[in-house]
């Protein structure tokens, strides 16, 4: 059997399953935010009843992110719908806005707090929940109904889904991130290319890879329509859980002979940075097939590049140098926001870098990436050509139904803000 079908046999008390069929299986952590969060309780409220408990308030996690700097009353009152919600659960861990528990992004959030154990099964009312799935676990996205019979029952009826195997072959070029690899991936097989399958990485190039590169990977495996992504914990995962004093798991691996629908191998010394053009995230090109499109604007964050290592990567290239087009930068997380002044490159932090380059720095949320209220940091309002290291570009994505936005590495990015226009990180990195 491939990891992702057997977890789901462990979780579903069978010795095997088969990918095709349906099953129920018991969920360890189930995830909500400030979007989903409030019609999946009155669901819940409505099916199970108003004074139902929820099943296990320990494994219940609830992190708004989306739409929470804003001053719009509809943003506001879910916040206060989630947190008269914890409140009469107990729930220990809803991180309010506000607070010194906020997190910021729920993706990054969710691998910080340390709920991301191998071999387990997290569900998401995020179809980016599949972000997870780096650390070798089964994580997926649902909708409201589902995570109402999931926060009544801890149980979840599903289809075993097929795997697709991704190979990266090689020592990955230091002009390359996560992000040209999973773009690279789209590109080949299309948004729906891997419709209610796993995605499974694996090769010397995903390994060398930190945890927040892997992250950014399997994140967007739901770009290709996939029903998750994984990669198999290794030693670099057992060492981040660790920092977070989680020892106690079991992972699992695919069989020498598991079967799967289909493999993909890839030289990464053959491969050039990329992007995905407007409006759709398998609408690949490379970079100098677009060098010298115009922009208006740069972005740098979400939860495919507003990690601590995505901000690593564009301080390099604009370490010394002034943006010319409006560039802004959203840490994931509060974590993250915190490390930016404590991380330094030849001296000079990462948020006094950007700041003396020009950018403007916002609070860690989702924020432009949803596109959100009028008021949301970083939101376009015209006609802007926008290079982001977000993981959608459908119109309307990031606010303004007639902007245009590129899909980029934050290396990528970064050097475009410098020219205000697609660049080659080749062309700047030293």
């Amino acid at each position: 059997m491939t990891i992702t079908e057997k977890i789901m046999a462990r979780n579903s008390g069978r010795d095997r399953v088969s990918p095709g069929e349906n099953i129920w299986i018991d969920v360890d952590v189930l995830m909500t935010h400030d979007v989903c969060g409030p019609p999946t309780i009155g669901i819940f409220k409505r099916e199970f009843g108003e004074d139902a408990k929820v099943w296990d308030p320990n494994k219940l996690v609830i992190m708004p992110d989306h739409y929470i700097f804003t001053s719009d009353r509809h943003a506001n009152r879910n916040i206060d719908i989630l947190r008269a919600f914890a409140a009469q659960h107990n729930l220990p861990h809803y991180f309010d806005v506000g607070t010194d528990r906020y997190k910021g992004v729920c993706h990054i959030g969710l691998a910080e707090e340390g709920f991301n154990i191998p071999g387990t099964v997290l569900i998401g009312t995020d179809s980016h929940t599949c972000t997870s799935g780096a650390f070798g676990l089964f994580s997926t996205g649902v909708g409201n109904t589902d995570a109402a019979l999931i926060m009544g029952t801890g149980k979840i009826w599903v289809k075993v889904p097929e795997s697709m195997r991704f190979v990266f072959e090689g020592s990955l070029p230091p002009y390359l991130m996560a992000k040209d690899l999973i773009l690279t991936v789209i590109g080949d097989i299309g948004c729906d290319g891997a419709t209610y399958r796993t995605l499974e990485f694996d090769g010397e190039a995903v390994f060398d890879l930190s945890m927040q590169e892997r992250m950014t990977l399997t994140n967007m495996a739901i770009e290709a329509g996939g029903k998750s992504g994984i990669i198999p914990a290794d030693q670099v995962t057992f060492d981040y859980l660790s920092e977070r004093g989680k020892t106690d798991y079991n992972p699992v691996y695919s069989d020498m002979d598991a079967r799967y629908h289909s493999e993909y191998t890839y030289d990464v010394s053959k491969l050039e940075p990329v992007v995905a053009k407007p409006h759709s995230p398998d609408n690949r090109a490379t970079v100098r097939e677009v060098e010298g499109t115009r922009l208006d604007r740069a972005y740098i964050g979400s939860c495919t590049g507003g990690k601590l290592e995505d901000f690593e990567a564009a301080a390099k290239i604009l370490k010394g140098q002034e943006t010319v087009i409006a560039t802004f930068i959203v840490p994931a997380t509060t974590e993250v926001a915190a490390k930016l002044h404590t991380t330094t490159i030849d001296g000079e932090s990462l948020h006094d870098i950007f700041i003396n380059a020009g950018c403007q720095i916002g609070e860690s949320s989702c924020a432009a990436c949803l596109g959100g209220p009028k008021d949301t940091f970083g939101r376009t309002h015209g006609t802007e050509v926008v290079i982001s290291t977000t993981n959608r570009n459908f119109p309307g994505r990031m606010g303004s139904k007639q902007s245009a936005v590129y899909l980029a590495s934050p290396l990528t990015v970064a050097a475009s803000a410098l020219s205000g226009v697609i660049t080659d990180p080749r062309e700047v990195l030293v």
